[in-house]
């Protein structure tokens, strides 16, 4: 078993074991608090760029399984874990997790202090990281320089990197209810399957696609799904989007999709200190009071001062819908004059929770509601 180190931007070097593949990786490091769902969290397209730290201890006892894939390649930039499982035991379990990040050369880390390397990334923010490890390591000041070069999140754009390289449909079940155009932005297969089961034909376009094309067809509405990097760099899916808007086309976004509806309707993001990402995050519909524990994985979010503000881009008003209860962020936009709302966390939460499925719901009433 090689060493592995994690070497952090401000210095701070963790020593632990190989995990995964050998070698060199760097990213934005994050932690991710859910006792669940690892293998949903490694293979979401929002955790490019990103080296995950699960807070969990004992990670990869239920295996991997092609059924709960989020996509179809793991896509963190590194992996680091307490304890690894060193079997698989569920009846579902086609591979173990250990196969898995070998066979896709993903870097990680194991037997290290999780739980200190959580604190330290809470109270000083997300910083660039690295795991080194392999027969013949740097030194430590040759991998404190290389990670000091790796690209900051703010102001990266990934959805290019994320995207489907080509347009694909997926066919209504059941009664038909009507078409949906998706801008995949790094999307789940498990919001997909959200929006084809209540009865939309699903057409999904590259990032870069324009408006004309992406209306072409006449959908009865538009998507825009999660993904990863800064709102703050997709100028052109923020012009795409108030195009949509002012063809009066039925509009949802989640994640990535909510901050790109911020910024159409004229507010600013901003980067948060660590972000959420977890399935336990609690947050307030402000209509009905209800709390819904939801799942997060974002590290920027929409500022918006006050619970309504008029659109500055002429949307008409907008109201927050949704607010995080431990820190107060927007977590949802609704307009009030046009047909678009928008959340920050994920409905879909294939690894649970299902509070917050109504939104699809939702989405599918409204678009009844304008045929």
């Amino acid at each position: 078993m090689y060493k592995a180190y994690l070497v952090l931007e401000n210095g701070t070097v963790f020593e632990g074991e190989a995990f995964g593949a050998v070698g060199e990786t760097l990213g934005e490091l994050v932690f991710a608090t859910g006792m669940t769902g690892y293998q949903e969290t490694i293979t979401d397209p929002s955790y490019a760029g990103q080296i995950v730290i699960q807070t969990a201890p004992h990670i990869g006892i239920v295996g991997m399984n092609k059924r709960d894939e989020e996509s179809g390649r793991i896509w963190v930039a590194g992996y680091v874990v307490k304890d690894p499982s060193r079997m698989a035991s569920n009846f579902r379990a086609e591979r173990t997790l250990q196969a898995d990040l070998l066979a896709q050369k993903v870097v990680g880390i194991s037997n290290l202090d999780t739980r200190a390397l959580t604190i330290m990334i809470r109270d000083a923010g997300a910083m660039r990281a690295g795991i080194f490890s392999g027969p013949s390591i740097r030194t430590e000041a040759e991998m404190v320089a290389l990670v000091g070069q790796a690209p900051q999140m703010k102001g990266r754009k990934l959805s290019d990197v994320v995207t489907t390289p080509e347009v694909y449909t997926i066919p209504a079940q059941g009664e038909r209810v009507g078409s949906v155009a998706i801008l995949d932005l790094g999307i789940k297969k498990s919001t997909l399957e959200h929006l084809s089961e209540r009865g939309l034909e699903v057409r999904v376009y590259p990032s870069d696609v324009n408006s004309e094309t992406m209306l072409q067809d006449n959908p009865d509405a538009v998507f825009f799904s999660n993904g990863p990097g800064d709102p703050e760099a997709s100028t052109a899916q923020v012009e795409l989007l108030r195009e949509v808007l002012r063809a009066g086309k039925p509009f949802f976004g989640i994640c990535f999709g909510n901050q790109l509806l911020g910024r159409a309707l004229g507010f600013e993001t901003y980067k948060l200190a660590f972000g959420h990402r977890g399935i336990n995050q609690p947050v307030m519909h402000a209509e009905t009071g209800r709390v819904e524990v939801t799942a997060h994985n974002h590290g920027f979010a929409v500022k918006l001062e006050g619970d309504e503000a008029p659109s500055p881009q002429g949307f008409g008003r907008v109201r927050v819908s949704h607010r995080g209860l431990n820190d107060g962020v927007v977590e949802g936009l609704e307009c009030l004059d046009i047909p678009a709302f928008s959340v920050q966390y994920h409905p879909e939460a294939a690894a649970g929770p299902h509070d917050s499925h109504y939104l699809f719901d939702k989405f599918i009433s409204m678009i009844k509601e304008r045929r």
